[in-house]
């Protein structure tokens, strides 16, 4: 295949990707054809409630769970820069780009100026996966829906979009606006974007100037993108969010197609974001 490059990948040296490996996924975007691969590792600081349990799914992470909460591992970033430069020369016609997706970044500030001022990272990715109750934290995908009505956590998840763009300017690009949607109780009403229309467009207006993620790990909608253009977004970027290397580059043939639909064009290069035409 050939198409737009994958902008937020992870491999093993994000938390959560047990099963990640960068040099096999450089090995399936070469199978691929795609253009381009960024290596987006989470970045987290925020320590999250968790229910009993909740980490045998991830057995390396027992060790950083305390008193009912997960304190996310502290990020290696030299040993993730020198397996970059080692991918790089491994694959030398597959552009790697480098880059760190970093949670609730607004709430962060030192944290942030510590690790990105430096700018040893080619694309930063801004992303929302908790919210506070209180002055306790809860993941929108754990906890966090068992104490609220499903559309509640939909529009609170919308409402705080902003304040993570306002925090802090140094991202460029906000991941997965539909991230509590993956996680929506089986038995909440189906899910139906032009019931939260108003705060989708609430939240693209304040993205405007940077560019919209469309992130594949749910079939992306349409509706989203054409509010993004409608509010403003000159820019979108494609992003699997593959956890492991099967996962590369899944569903981009259809969303590529989506997003020309609705009036994106690829860049110059084919690494680029695309622009609206």
């Amino acid at each position: 295949m050939s198409g737009p490059a994958d902008n937020h990948v992870h491999t093993e040296w994000s938390w959560d990707a047990p099963n990640g490996d960068m040099e096999q996924t450089c090995r399936r975007a070469v199978e691929l054809g795609l253009p381009a691969v960024a290596f987006t590792e989470h970045v987290d600081h925020t320590s999250t409630v968790v229910r009993e349990g909740e980490l045998d799914r991830f057995p390396h992470l027992k060790k950083h769970e305390a008193e009912g909460l997960l304190v996310p591992p502290v990020f290696d970033a030299d040993g993730y820069l020198a397996s970059i430069e080692r991918c790089r020369d491994l694959f030398p016609g597959l552009r790697i780009v480098s880059g760190v997706e970093f949670g609730e970044l607004h709430r962060f500030p030192a944290q942030a100026a510590a690790l990105l001022d430096g700018g040893r990272f080619d694309r930063i990715l801004g992303s929302l996966h908790c919210l506070a109750v209180g002055e306790q934290f809860f993941d929108v995908g754990g906890l966090y829906y068992s104490g609220y009505p499903a559309d509640r956590v939909i529009r609170e998840y919308l409402a705080e979009i902003p304040n993570l763009v306002a925090g802090d300017d140094r991202f460029e690009v906000l991941a997965h606006i539909d991230y509590p949607v993956r996680y929506r109780p089986a038995d909440a009403p189906p899910f139906d974007p032009f019931d939260f229309e108003e705060e989708f467009r609430y939240a693209l207006r304040s993205l405007a100037g940077r560019t919209l993620e469309v992130n594949t790990k749910l079939r992306p909608m349409p509706e989203i993108v054409r509010w993004w253009r409608e509010e403003g977004g000159e820019t979108v970027s494609f992003g699997s969010d593959a956890h492991r290397p099967d996962d590369l580059a899944n569903g981009f043939a259809d969303a590529a197609a989506m997003v020309e639909a609705h009036g994106f064009r690829p860049g110059r290069h084919p690494y680029d974001v695309w622009r609206k035409g």
